[in-house]
């Protein structure tokens, strides 16, 4: 849904940080933006799980449970902080950037991207986040029902949303394939 809306020049920090947070840096890349953020949300989850997977502890002091239990409520408190931040500052940015959808809004990926690898364990191969890569960015350019309708909400929320939903799908066939590759 690509709606034109006036555009407005950025006044004061929490314009330029709106923009900041919904370009990623890479929203003004020519040609292919959303796979530029893409690739960020792919660089972001293999810096943290490089961290993660190298996090040794002792079981004396810490059930392991009780460290994976951790670690993933840390990893969802920050994802669902990921998601209101980037539907504020892409709500934000829509006049600023002169679009309801706009192109250089790839806060949306990154979250889209990000979901997509919390349906797998950390330390997988790159082969696994190469397969999510491509199932990301096929449901998000595909768009299937009831995709396609998330994106009609309104502001940051239609912008954000629709890839999230994209990052599940494409979450759940990255299980299997996960799952089909321990067995194979």
């Amino acid at each position: 849904m690509q709606t034109v809306v006036e555009r407005r020049k950025p006044e004061g920090l929490l314009d330029h940080l709106a923009l900041a947070i919904t370009t990623c840096g890479v929203g003004y890349l020519p040609l292919m933006p959303g796979t530029f953020g893409s690739l960020v949300g792919v660089a972001i989850y293999v810096l943290i799980s490089s961290a993660f997977s190298s996090f040794r502890y002792t079981p004396e002091t810490v059930e392991p449970e009780t460290l994976v239990a951790g670690i993933h409520a840390i990893i969802m408190v920050a994802f669902v902080g990921l998601i209101l931040l980037g539907v504020w500052a892409s709500g934000r940015s829509i006049d600023l950037l002169g679009s309801g959808d706009p192109p250089e809004a790839v806060i949306d990926e990154v979250i889209g991207q990000l979901t997509v690898f919390l349906f797998i364990p950390f330390a997988t191969s790159w082969l696994i986040v190469a397969a999510g890569f491509g199932f990301f960015r096929l449901f998000d350019i595909w768009k299937p029902f009831p995709i396609d309708r998330l994106q009609m909400l309104p502001g940051g929320l239609g912008i954000c949303v629709d890839d999230v939903g994209a990052g599940i799908c494409a979450g759940a066939c990255l299980s299997v394939v996960y799952a089909v590759s321990l067995w194979v």
